[in-house]
């Protein structure tokens, strides 16, 4: 907790600053992207054939494309605080989107208790980059509390643009209602301002000569499904000119409705003003002369939207999408790119998840590890480095006791190696799934698999025990259907 931690880096940056600041030219910048809601099958690279993503794919052939990335939670929130702190969302008891789903007379459960902002206590990764004498940038969505007092430029981060309580913007075309960015000429576009205001905050970090962290946190492809007219009549023309399976939503024996086809011309656009943003921000850095100091992320913060709130994208061959705990709702497209440093053109299946970001950064920049605040995160920056580096074989966890907008339900979840299970918690049903040879989840091996069945409920279990997940409770108001 940064009520502990605070006085070492105190004594940090008082006794060390000086060493830092001589050595800090020498080491790279990072410049972390995170979409919203954008899903495991968005990307060309990762086999959409109807969005086009020719920057996005660039980037994974001049890095490492992983193939099993995932968020620490099927919604966003939780993932935003687990990737600032490298700890799991049940262990901060910041587990849905903020405010949270109410509880409703049809919900079986109460909700577990959820913390509403993420807590000044914890040290972030800007504030450790901060200490090293990194200029730290924070440009989008925040939604990690609605109340001023902790948007980022309380969490570590020397600037703030665009970062409130905000879940999504009411607009994405000027005037954007946001309180933490000035409204533009009117109809300027949300993706091309937060780009520019990201391409600004690295030619002046340059200028000064000074390493930077940029964390460029867009709101795209969020809801409302907005996008530039000239691109939804492009993907219109797109989707006249080339026959599409029909239907394109379908009715899943369990998950309801479910979005098959990726042929929603808003969404492609709005996946395609992304790219654009993405490709317009690594040029720049090309020409500062910083590409080869600079380490460029992507990744996206849960599944794409594929069963409820208008069902924009499919996320096959992946089950379901955001707010659920299959594999749609969680996996998600990960790039790292670090020219003349990191492989160019691989592709890896290591399983890493949100908590390993705050080490793996520390780790790439030459820091020393922080295992007493990135609690739940391991380094996957050796295997980054030389692809016969394996990570450590260890299971990771999902905690979600909540309901979800898309009609997911309250879940704890797991994966090991091959395995992955899902617990129930309205009922304490388990489903297994193997992964290796059904990453639809199609096949729920459970009855099949007893033993295993038992073996990964106690790791589940116990895990919750040492993390301090709070659980759901039931409603004392739920009403069944008639």
């Amino acid at each position: 907790m940064r009520l502990c931690f605070l006085p070492r880096l105190a004594v940090l940056a008082a006794c060390t600053l000086a060493a830092l600041v001589a050595t800090a030219a020498t080491r790279p910048n990072i410049v972390f992207i995170l979409a919203d809601d954008l899903g495991w099958s968005d990307l060309t690279t990762y086999g959409s054939s109807f969005y086009e993503t020719p920057n996005l794919d660039r980037l994974a052939a001049q890095g490492v494309r992983f193939t099993q990335a995932y968020a620490a939670c099927s919604v966003c929130s939780p993932t935003r605080a687990s990737l600032l702190t490298g700890r799991y969302p049940a262990r901060l008891g910041l587990t849905d989107w903020i405010p949270g789903r109410p509880d409703r007379p049809d919900q079986k459960l109460a909700r577990a208790p959820l913390l509403n902002q993420l807590p000044l206590e914890e040290v972030t990764l800007a504030e450790v980059f901060r200490a090293a004498g990194y200029r730290t940038g924070f440009i989008g969505k925040w939604h990690l509390g609605e109340d001023a007092k902790y948007f980022p430029d309380q969490q570590g981060f020397d600037v703030n643009i665009a970062g409130c309580g905000k879940g999504h913007p009411p607009s994405y075309f000027s005037p954007y209602g946001i309180s933490t960015l000035a409204d533009g000429p009117a109809g300027e576009h949300l993706d091309d301002r937060l780009t520019y205001e990201a391409i600004k905050f690295v030619g002046e970090a340059a200028a000064k000569g000074q390493p930077f962290l940029l964390y460029l946190s867009h709101y795209a492809v969020h809801t409302p499904l907005q996008a530039k007219p000239e691109l939804i009549a492009k993907y219109q023309a797109k989707l006249a000119a080339h026959a599409m399976p029909a239907p394109a939503i379908a009715q899943h024996p369990q998950d309801g409705n479910t979005r098959v086809v990726q042929s929603h011309p808003t969404y492609a656009a709005m996946v395609e003003s992304l790219d654009t943003s993405v490709g317009r921000l690594v040029a720049k850095l090309d020409e500062l002369g910083l590409r080869e100091n600079t380490i460029v992320v992507f990744t996206s913060d849960n599944g794409g939207l594929s069963t409820a709130e208008g069902s924009p994208t499919s996320n096959l061959p992946l089950r379901a999408g955001k707010g659920w705990a299959y594999e749609g709702g969680v996996r998600e497209p990960l790039i790292v790119s670090w020219p003349r440093h990191l492989p160019a053109g691989r592709t890896s299946d290591a399983i890493v998840t949100s908590p390993d970001f705050f080490p793996t950064l520390l780790d790439l920049a030459g820091l020393p590890a922080e295992p007493r605040l990135h609690a739940d995160g391991a380094s996957f920056a050796p295997g980054l480095r030389d692809p016969a580096v394996r990570p450590a074989d260890r299971p990771i966890y999902w905690h979600y006791p909540h309901y979800s907008n898309q009609r997911g339900r309250p879940n704890s979840a797991m994966r090991d190696g091959r395995w992955k299970l899902i617990e129930w918690l309205e009922t304490g049903r388990m489903e297994l799934f193997d992964l290796s040879a059904d990453p639809g989840e199609a096949h729920d091996l459970a009855a099949e698999h007893p033993d295993t069945i038992a073996a990964l409920g106690a790791k589940l279990n116990a895990w919750r025990t040492s993390v301090g997940a709070r659980m759901p409770t039931p409603n004392p108001n739920y009403r069944s259907s008639p």
